[in-house]
């Protein structure tokens, strides 16, 4: 039987930066924005920052009234990025297969690998303590035959927390699970859930695929019928081509101002133009991936004849195809996530198209500056700002 974990780091950017500075330790840090930011939303609390009620996706004027004696930052993305890599890399030491899903979270496929490594609670309790001892942070971790339930799992008992789903106990586990907990129910569906007295998965298997059609549409009505069934989701089991690199953002809760998206997809640019800058790599091809409060997903994509080379282009490019893509289908609905991608990657070579002007040049070198100070001082956290970016 296959078996996954689902490891997801705990308050990931606020815990690394009470790693980093132990006078941060024990109180309340919020990442994403200064008091004084405009338009900056909360990217992560640490669980002394929630017990004011603050939140991920929270505007951080609101977090201010919540917490005015909260320590707030605008963050690092260069160090959560070594770190990530960091926690990535001890990951792959107990599986071959591991999906990462974003910066702070990974499935990890440990079917078979008792033999070297133990059942799987000593499995998911050795990479804990790996992780840990190594990179001192936690993960939270939860286990089930499929990856949907292990992600729920994970969050069961957060934080540095530990939540086995047994085989042949998902239906049971689903079905007793307040509809709170369903991953990808967002705040409309809760809505409907609590309009006609729905209070856990039992109550939702109870109901006929037609009626779950009716309340919710066929897409996410079929994803219920299927999810309080214990059985999986096709969300997580996407291919992903060995010539491709992406990276996505999994909102806490549906987002609608296109400020805020637009400034998550330079933060996703951003992160994708680093990798492919530190790689032997290069792309003409780029996509998008755009998922709504209703689970429905989209995917777009978009070549060019000539490789993308500084962030500026990939910017650009990236926010042409989701303004078009959002107009087209998407006015108005509230997104759940947002994902970038490089396709069709080529081994980076001579360039015959490399007839670069001034301006793109100069950018190319900045960049690559920046890369090359941030991987030698990492607390250096130099990056692009929007403002600077040629605007569309």
């Amino acid at each position: 039987m296959n078996c996954f974990v689902h490891a997801d780091i705990d308050a990931f950017y606020a815990s690394v930066e009470q790693l980093d500075c132990p006078e941060y330790r024990g109180k309340p840090v919020i990442v994403g924005g200064l008091p004084t930011d405009r338009r900056c939303v909360v990217s992560t609390a640490s669980y002394e920052a929630r017990r004011f009620g603050v939140h991920s996706a929270m505007p951080i004027a609101q977090a201010v009234k919540l917490c005015p004696q909260g320590i707030y930052l605008r963050g690092n993305m260069r160090r959560y990025q070594e770190k990530s890599a960091e926690i990535m890399a001890l990951f792959a030491d107990f599986s071959p297969c591991v999906q990462q899903l974003s910066i702070d979270e990974a499935f990890i496929d440990i079917t078979g690998m008792e033999g070297l490594f133990g059942p799987p609670q000593t499995i998911a309790e050795k990479i804990k303590k790996r992780v840990s001892g190594e990179s001192g942070l936690t993960v939270s971790i939860g286990v089930s035959s499929n990856k949907y339930l292990a992600k729920i799992a994970s969050g069961m008992s957060k934080p540095d927390g530990l939540f086995i789903i047994p085989p042949g106990g998902e239906e049971d586990f689903m079905r007793a699970l307040p509809v709170e907990r369903i991953w990808g129910a967002g705040s409309k569906t809760q809505e409907i859930f609590k309009k006609h007295g729905l209070k856990t998965g039992d109550d939702i298997y109870r109901l006929s695929p037609a009626v779950l059609n009716s309340l919710f549409g066929k897409a996410f009505g079929l994803f219920l019928y299927r999810a309080v069934r214990g059985e999986g989701a096709a969300v997580f089991d996407g291919e992903k081509s060995s010539r491709s690199i992406s990276t996505e953002q999994t909102f806490p809760f549906d987002l609608y101002d296109d400020f805020a998206l637009e400034t998550c997809l330079l933060d996703l640019c951003e992160t994708l133009m680093w990798r492919l800058l530190d790689s032997q790599w290069q792309s003409r091809t780029i996509s998008i991936k755009i998922r709504y409060s209703d689970f429905t997903t989209e995917s777009a994509r978009e070549s060019s004849p000539n490789y993308i080379t500084t962030l500026n282009e990939l910017y650009d490019r990236v926010l042409r195809l989701f303004r078009k893509k959002r107009q087209h289908s998407g006015a108005g609905r509230p997104l759940r996530l947002l994902g970038v991608g490089l396709l069709n990657l080529e081994n980076r070579g001579a360039r015959q198209d490399e007839l670069f002007n001034d301006r793109t040049d100069k950018e190319r070198r900045l960049e690559k500056a920046i890369l090359d100070i941030n991987k030698k001082f990492p607390d250096a956290a130099l990056r692009r700002g929007r403002l600077v970016l040629h605007e569309v």
